[in-house]
């Protein structure tokens, strides 16, 4: 399988890190395009082909991706429209607000044909493995999808959904690794307030973070029995909890996540 990468900036760039990680994806079948001399650098020596001309990275490969600003979607669909085949190979559209319906506009010939198309919003995450993406097929079949799926659970986890689905995992998995930083962020703050070196609530933190996830991905419980675990009358963990939920955690949580569909 040959994948063509175009625009390998933070999103482009973090998936070409991940499939470079894989042992199913040779280097030499990804391919990288990008104008900036920096982004090239870095791929250079790698074993992966770098290109600086959209068309030449599309040539040859099974599945091409646009990663690049929603902006600019349009500008680089007509820059290898005229490469790519439409019979044979696959294109997945990393851009959070393009529509399925825009797309095919732009990738409109005149003569009613259109390629396999997915939309994929994936996280930062991707660059090691640990994705939540999100994939919806417009022009494709159950084999094709499959292909596709399998392909991003090699760099995380993917769910299938519909494009009307797309804003709400966008901001509940791309944004909300941000999110889930933030909270890292404040509680390693809160950690060296109360006596610990700035690297070792850090590593506190993360580490309690990191064990949260696991316990909830390997017992299924919902948050609230394990939260009932560690919570005893009259404790300082109901204590700590009820003065967060005071300053408006989790309404500002739910808050955050339904603004980032705006």
């Amino acid at each position: 399988m040959k994948i063509s990468i175009i625009g390998a900036g933070a999103i482009g760039g973090a998936m070409a890190d991940g499939l470079l990680m894989t042992q199913d994806i040779k280097p030499s079948d990804i391919s990288v395009s990008d104008p900036s001399k920096a982004v090239q650098k870095r791929f250079t020596g790698r074993g992966v082909n770098v290109f600086a001309d959209n068309s030449k990275a599309v040539k040859g490969a099974d599945i091409v991706t646009i990663a690049v600003k929603p902006w600019l979607v349009e500008t680089v669909i007509k820059s290898i429209i005229d490469a790519i085949d439409y019979d044979h190979q696959t294109l997945v559209v990393i851009a959070a607000g393009v529509s399925s319906a825009s797309i095919k506009k732009w990738l409109d010939k005149g003569d009613f044909r259109q390629p396999r198309l997915f939309l994929c919003i994936p996280n930062t995450a991707i660059a090691i493995r640990e994705s939540m993406t999100f994939l919806v097929p417009v022009n494709a079949t159950p084999n094709d999808t499959k292909s596709i799926v399998k392909l991003f659970d090699l760099l995380g986890q993917t769910i299938v959904t519909e494009e009307h689905s797309l804003a709400a995992g966008t901001t509940l998995a791309s944004c909300g690794i941000a999110y889930a930083m933030r909270y890292v962020r404040a509680a390693t703050e809160g950690g060296v307030e109360i006596g610990f070196r700035a690297a070792e609530a850090q590593q506190i933190v993360l580490q309690t973070v990191k064990g949260a996830v696991s316990l909830l991905q390997a017992t299924g419980n919902h948050p609230e029995a394990e939260i009932d675990k560690v919570t005893t009358a009259g404790g300082v963990t109901i204590k700590g909890l009820n003065e967060m939920e005071n300053a408006g955690f989790t309404s500002s949580v739910i808050r955050g996540l339904k603004a980032g569909l705006k």
